[in-house]
């Protein structure tokens, strides 16, 4: 279920029955005045990847098109609205207020977290840094895990797919238990078809496998939770000799109480999180029929931890209105490097090279809220500091040893002031208007700071003078919320400053400084803050409930982004962001057509993009459809079926320099059985 608003944040009563928690405060009432959609176990449960139910909603996608089911690790960053998506992303993704986001690359490993896991889940788009902070760039995507109630789903798919997932708890004494497992597996397809394709293209097969386990402890009126995670996951990368490797852990503790009626409450978390990731890239020949490697990067290990904690007034009487309010403080510490062979001759690596550093970010924040009638006022402040320090980066000769590049970076550090405000007015009969202004920020990760990447015959630099991206939006926008319908429309304009783009700077085949050899059809590019890029919008999101069980979701999206490249980039002025559409559209059907027989279908349609900041590989516009059946044999188990792609449209997803085109899934049909209680 879509809803422009989340329902308000409840008041604590007194049970007989003791219920245990996990240790989490419950959503600000302010929240309520900014753009937010809430997905629930009815869209959830029938998604098998977390990042397929946010497609649910127009204009969420990761950096490419395709899901991470075939996703290489380094491009499975999210972004909203269309407005920059990068391999890093510009979203920030919490799961209970602990980030999700990759210490080192900034993008979401999305197998760590099993949509049978999730309760319910928040998308906040725009909103400023609020009291998220750093990363909330085009807004947040807040998570929540499971706390009462278990399912297990096992199911088997075209292409040797199969998966088996399940969350569920336990009591154990006054405590509870929760624990979430994933295995999948997949033999993948080949991206390349046709004519283009050569003895080199290789499936995206993939491996992955996941497990959580958290225990929620009562203190009195407050809650304690702990919890460790650890994942990994093996893939493909579509050529012989390319494949990614990506492994981590993470460990958090929260405690918290919940506000009482006009009372106070807070919140304590601290979180660490460890990662390694190994990545190879080969070259590929002109006629596809072999591959040379290019780059191993055999690990990457990082880690990052963080605190935050933050105080809260209830709702309380106070100016003829209710107030509610909260002060908080957070900081995040990331450090890691990468390890990779480069410079394939004569049959073996001539060259090593280390490259990293470490980043920090601190702030303080106030929110609040006045809600006095049909009047809803919320709004907030905050002050961040970042610092990138220790910057290194070291390329050696192999056959002796010496130094061909070592550059240290000299510390960078600055302050960034955030600020939100917004308005809702209940204007009657379901009807609500409402305006919000806000600003964000995301800094640069180590990532795109210190490591050069090559997909191909394309070579991007690092920048470790990279500074801080910062965005500054206004939005009007108007809902009607009823008992068998619903609709929001939201008009935008947002502007990102110093916008870290990947810029062309140079053609194969040639030789450049750092880059070295860039074979023919290939370009170089470079990170680089490359002026503004200011989009204008508006989304659109209806539902509507008909007799006989049918219900009818649908929304659209259409952002204009254009890019002013200032001097650093000026051929890149008046164009388009790579890999941001114009149009997105989804729409579903859902219909309980017996007691036991629930279809569902969805489609969705995006305009044309392109694959590079030129706008000279095009990538044409799609349509796709999904069909799925459930039929419910008793109280506990169903079995369905689904097919995805069910037209078999060929979704383009990637172009090379010359014109070879990378496609997403062909149509796979899937069965599985679901066990819930």
């Amino acid at each position: 279920m879509l809803q422009d608003t989340p329902p308000a944040a409840p008041t604590t009563t007194t049970l007989d029955e003791v219920i245990v928690t996990a240790a989490r405060l419950p959503p600000a009432a302010g929240e309520a005045a900014f753009s937010v959609i809430r997905l629930g176990e009815e869209t959830l449960s029938t998604a098998t990847r977390l990042d397929e139910a946010l497609a649910t909603v127009p204009a969420v996608s990761l950096f490419r098109r395709t899901s991470s089911l075939t996703a290489n690790p380094t491009t499975q960053g999210i972004s909203l609205r269309a407005i920059a998506p990068s391999g890093a992303g510009r979203t920030l993704v919490t799961l209970d207020g602990v980030p999700l986001n990759d210490p080192f690359g900034g993008w979401v490993i999305w197998s760590q977290v099993p949509t049978e896991s999730v309760e319910s889940l928040d998308i906040v788009r725009g909103a400023g840094a609020g009291p998220y902070g750093a990363g909330a760039l085009t807004g947040v995507i807040q998570l929540r895990e499971r706390e009462r109630g278990g399912v297990l789903d096992a199911s088997i798919g075209e292409r040797g797919g199969a998966r088996l997932a399940g969350s569920g708890g336990v009591d154990a004494g006054a405590a509870r238990l929760t624990g979430s497992a994933l295995y999948e597996t997949s033999d993948g397809y080949v991206p390349v078809r046709g004519a283009a394709a050569g003895a080199a293209d290789a499936p995206l097969d993939l491996e992955a496998k996941s497990a959580s386990l958290r225990a929620d402890i009562p203190l009195g009126e407050a809650a304690l939770s702990l919890r460790a995670a650890a994942y990994e996951e093996d893939r493909g990368s579509g050529l012989a000799g390319a494949r990614a490797t990506a492994s981590g852990h993470v460990l958090s503790a929260t405690a918290a109480k919940r506000p009482t009626e006009g009372g106070y409450g807070w919140r304590l978390q601290a979180w660490r999180r460890e990662i390694d990731l190994a990545n190879s890239s080969v070259a590929v020949a002109a006629d596809r029929a072999t591959t040379t490697p290019a780059n191993d990067q055999y690990e990457t290990p990082a880690t990052g931890w963080g605190l935050n904690a933050a105080l809260r007034r209830a709702e309380h009487q106070m100016g003829g209105g209710g107030l509610e309010w909260e002060v908080g403080a957070d900081a995040r510490f990331n450090e890691g490097e990468t390890h990779e062979l480069f410079r394939y001759m004569a049959g073996s690596f001539t060259r090593d090279r280390i490259a990293g550093g470490e980043t920090a970010v601190a702030g303080i924040y106030g929110e609040g809220s006045w809600e006095t009638g049909r009047w809803l006022v919320a709004g907030g402040l905050r002050l961040d500091g970042w610092r990138n320090e220790n910057g290194r980066r070291l390329e050696r000769d192999l056959a002796t040893g010496a130094a061909t590049l070592d550059e240290t970076d000299p510390e960078r550090s600055g302050e960034v002031v955030s600020a939100r405000l917004a308005a809702r007015r209940m204007i009657g009969k379901g009807w609500a208007a409402r305006a919000a202004a806000y600003s964000g920020f995301r800094p640069a990760t180590l990532n795109e700071l210190h490591r050069p990447f090559r997909v191909g015959n394309d070579l991007t630099e690092a920048n470790a003078a990279l500074v801080p991206e910062t965005l500054r939006g206004i939005e009007a926008g108007l809902a009607f919320e009823g008992p068998l319908s619903a609709l929001s429309a939201t008009l935008f304009w947002n502007r990102i400053e110093d916008a870290v783009v990947n810029v062309t700077i140079g053609e194969g085949p040639a030789t450049f400084p750092r880059a070295g050899f860039v074979p023919a059809g290939g370009v170089l590019r470079q990170r680089r803050n490359a002026g503004t890029i200011e989009a204008t919008g508006v989304e659109i999101s209806v539902r509507q409930t008909l007799r006989g069980g049918l219900d009818l979701t649908g929304g659209v999206s259409v952002t204009d982004a254009r890019v002013d490249g200032w001097s650093a980039a000026p051929q890149l002025t008046g164009l388009r962001p790579a890999q941001a559409p114009i149009w997105s559209a989804a729409a579903g059907i859902d219909w309980r057509a017996s007691e036991g027989l629930s279809l569902s279908a969805r489609a969705r349609y995006e305009s044309r993009r392109f694959e590079d900041d030129l706008n000279s590989r095009v990538l044409g516009a799609t349509v796709t459809a999904d069909l799925r059946a459930d039929w419910r044999v008793n109280d506990t188990a169903s079995l369905w079926l689904a097919a995805d792609n069910l037209l078999d449209a060929e979704v383009e997803v990637s172009e090379t320099g010359t014109g070879v085109e990378g496609f997403g899934p062909p149509r796979t049909l899937s069965a599985g059985v679901r066990l819930t209680y």
